[in-house]
């Protein structure tokens, strides 16, 4: 028996305008799924770049679905899955296709390997906000990247999401995370949230500033966010035989690659992490024992109240203004 859900698509590439709220139908689970009722969603800004066609692969259109993130409750489950059952409160694990599966509407129907269970005692908005930014932090510094206490890390965009959400994982390894940030505005709250130094791009040297903070060495580790030429630069940032992550392409030029050797390169895609369920499993404990003893605190920069809302919500998160997190209250 199919459903009436209120889901978020688009039917063409371009601004927050192209996203409008309609009604589907949805069949009944299927052997493996999992019907979800969203609670709140959170924005992430790949979802920003696949409305507008930026990517790394393009939507099917007309009728795109979107978005990675979502809290709620399971509503029915299909023939065969066994990890959850009715009631359950879940988080999607933003490992699915964003045109067939994505989370924006009020109810979602997901494979099974596409949730995890939420952590016990959270609310929705926050749990909406923290699965893609921590399980991307813990998975590139932590699983692939090997941060160690005493670690200088410096971590590119660090308003973002996963910025603010480094900046924890970094402060829970007894790592030193500094930070950059475009503007003067944001940096105040930076430090508020736990970074040791905010390097202000638009005045400031990265690179000259990153070795004088950490006594002409420069950082273990190199977190970024933004790609092209920038991250062959970041390589004059990084000790000898330091480390750069490449997890995201603000830029979205080619990534060009540092000639500082020895120097280990990581390009790093969450998938790696929330593609097995061992990996979803490793993160879903790192993350929960972290809400639990209050080492790892979401960041939410601004909460929209009913899908009506994602056009606004896509705006500010084009417009850079935000910190954290944004979320919508379905």
């Amino acid at each position: 028996m199919s459903t009436t859900a209120r889901t978020v698509l688009f039917h063409e590439i371009g601004g927050p305008d192209v996203l409008t709220v309609e009604e589907t139908e949805l069949p009944a689970p299927g052997p493996g799924e999992v019907l979800v009722r969203v609670e709140a969603l959170a924005l992430n800004r790949a979802e920003a770049l696949f409305r507008s066609g930026g990517y790394f692969y393009q939507p099917t259109l007309p009728g795109s679905r979107n978005g990675y993130e979502a809290a709620g409750q399971v509503a029915e489950v299909g023939p065969g899955v066994t990890a959850f059952a009715p009631g359950d409160l879940v988080l999607t694990a933003a490992n699915h296709e964003l045109s067939a599966h994505g989370v924006y509407g009020d109810l979602v129907l997901m494979p099974e390997t596409a949730l995890v269970p939420r952590p016990t005692g959270v609310d929705a908005v926050t749990a909406a906000a923290v699965w893609v930014t921590y399980s991307t932090a813990y998975g590139a510094l932590v699983e692939r990247a090997g941060m160690k206490a005493g670690d200088h890390v410096l971590i590119t965009g660090g308003s973002s999401g996963v910025g603010t959400a480094a900046i924890q994982v970094a402060r829970r390894a007894g790592a030193v995370p500094v930070v950059t940030t475009r503007t003067e505005a944001k940096r105040q709250r930076l430090l508020d949230l736990g970074a040791e130094h905010v390097i202000v791009s638009d005045s400031e040297d990265v690179i000259k500033e990153t070795k004088r903070l950490t006594g002409g060495r420069g950082a273990e580790m190199v977190l970024d966010a933004i790609g092209g030429a920038w991250f062959a630069a970041l390589g004059d940032a990084a000790v000898e035989d330091g480390t750069l992550i490449c997890y995201g392409w603000l830029n979205e030029e080619p990534v060009l690659l540092p000639m500082q050797w020895p120097l280990t390169v990581l390009g790093y895609n969450n998938f790696v992490l929330t593609g097995s369920a061992d990996g979803r499993r490793r993160a879903a404990h790192y993350i929960g024992s972290g809400l639990s003893d209050g080492t790892l605190k979401p960041v939410v920069a601004e909460v929209f109240d009913g899908l009506e809302a994602i056009r606004e919500a896509h705006r500010l998160m084009d417009s850079n203004a935000h910190t954290g997190k944004i979320v919508v209250r379905v």
